[in-house]
């Protein structure tokens, strides 16, 4: 292996489509696998090599990068690309996967040679595209060498929270800031609804906060999404912000936790979904609190 590994991505949707041309700009040998190959082709542009499977994508590869839907989907496209991995490849599983399927995943990585990190990253769209991410990681110190121009390439920095990525301290790290940032999303359409609902000029709500400890620049980014009607591209869609927050209530309950927030955020989520929001950035939430599209002309659409 040179200094720039070779990289396979396996996933080519909002993030690993970014991810994966940051990785060609920093001068990385990249292949590259989508389900839907129509959705990957442009990244021929980059001087990305599209594949038309998983085994092919990963054959010859140092790393093999999956960021897909969840955990199940990583481990269904792995177990295609089983027949070309390599012995000591290196894995770095991107997907927000949950804890328990971690398990499930490093114990497919040890079946293969495969050297495994729990990896997932913190960021939308709009990071994932500059490469400024923050990569949060677990796995052992010896392959981390070869990592490093990888994550150098998709994030700003990097978060080391163990040296085993089979015991998930990555993805729980990840858990915990993924139900904060569902709270503040669902909590920003709701203060959006409530505005409408009583004749309140959100920015008239906005220059009572300024300045003060409850301001959010998040608020205002989130917020201005609804107000300007720019919920597509979406950062984040309401599809997987609700697959997140199914994950957060299931830790929850399986360590003796109740979190309502998140549940309600859920449902709100598969609300919008049921609406027609589905792909559209996860903020598109706050059109759960009406029954029809503000102004009652007809079901909540942008």
């Amino acid at each position: 292996m040179t200094d720039k590994p070779t990289v396979s991505v396996l996933g080519t949707g909002i993030m690993g489509a970014a991810m994966a041309r940051n990785l060609a700009r920093a001068g990385l040998d990249v292949r590259a696998w989508n389900r839907t190959r129509e959705k990957a082709e442009p990244l021929a542009a980059d001087g990305i090599r599209v594949t038309g499977s998983p085994a092919e994508a990963v054959e010859g590869a140092d790393v093999v990068l999956t960021m897909l839907y969840d955990g199940g989907a990583a481990l269904d496209v792995m177990r295609e690309a089983a027949p070309a991995l390599r012995q000591g490849t290196v894995w770095v599983q991107s997907t927000t996967a949950g804890v328990e399927l971690v398990a499930d995943l490093a114990g497919f990585a040890r079946e293969h040679g495969l050297v495994f990190y729990d990896a997932p990253v913190l960021g939308t769209r709009q990071p994932a595209e500059a490469g400024e991410l923050v990569v949060l990681a677990a796995g052992p110190e010896e392959g981390r060498e070869t990592l490093a121009p990888v994550f150098e390439a998709v994030g700003t920095r990097t978060v080391w929270t163990g040296d085993d990525g089979a015991a998930g301290s990555a993805s729980r790290l990840k858990l915990v800031a993924n139900s904060w940032v569902l709270a503040a999303t669902a909590a920003t359409g709701e203060v959006l609804a409530l505005a409408r609902a009583l004749g309140v000029d959100p920015h008239d709500f906005f220059g009572l906060i300024e300045g003060g400890p409850l301001d959010m620049g998040y608020l205002r980014a989130k917020s201005a999404l609804v107000l300007d009607g720019k919920l597509t591209p979406a950062s984040f869609a309401v599809s997987t912000a609700e697959k997140d927050a199914r994950l957060i209530v299931q830790a929850g309950e399986r360590n003796g936790v109740r979190l309502d927030v998140a549940a309600a955020t859920a449902e709100r989520l598969a609300r919008a979904a049921a609406q027609g929001h589905a792909d559209e950035d996860m903020v598109a939430a706050y059109f759960a609190s009406f029954a029809e599209r503000p102004g009652g002309d007809g079901p909540a659409s942008t």
